[in-house]
């Protein structure tokens, strides 16, 4: 009896692991949906909302999503390309350049702002208060075991790595 209950809770554990990666696959089709509605990629749409806040830095923005400046330089030279995005060079620091939102890139982002509106509204909104901070509760703690989990693993591989060099010398 207690093997069968171990093979239900480890089955009802990798049920939950499929769902959870089936639902981050759904999550990033529909925005790769919603970048496409108006001509964008998933990343380019990334740039765009943070060029909008007007305090983009490109490298600050390659560290932030661990990302290369190279690929961010890309996706600039697209926007760019396609008119989305404005570029300059900086009043305060000469060697900076300053990028802005073009008409049409306001025009685009408010596009994607609401779709992804119109898509909580029809998705989230209907979800009871309570469910929804039972599964904000859950994120977080889900969140917060992973990290730390994978944290771990990284210091035990930072301990071995040690303990291999020293076993060389």
């Amino acid at each position: 009896m207690q093997q069968s209950a171990k093979m239900l809770r480890l089955n009802a554990i990798h049920d939950a692991i499929e769902q959870l990666r089936v639902l981050a696959a759904v999550f990033e089709r529909r925005r790769e949906a919603l970048a496409r509605e108006v001509g964008l990629t998933v990343e380019q749409w990334r740039v765009l909302e943070e060029v909008a806040t007007e305090h983009f830095m490109p490298s600050m923005f390659a560290r932030s999503r661990e990302s290369s400046q190279a690929a961010v330089s890309k996706i600039l030279r697209q926007l760019l390309d396609t008119g989305v995005i404005l570029s300059a060079i900086s009043n305060g620091d000469r060697r900076q350049r300053v990028y802005a939102l073009t008409a049409k890139g306001r025009r685009m982002l408010d596009a994607l702002r609401a779709s992804r509106q119109r898509a909580i509204a029809a998705v989230w909104a209907p979800l009871p208060a309570d469910e929804l901070a039972a599964f904000r509760k859950f994120a977080r703690k889900l969140t917060a075991r992973i990290e730390a989990y994978a944290e771990d693993e990284r210091t035990d591989g930072l301990k071995s790595d040690a303990r291999r060099r020293a076993s060389w010398r």
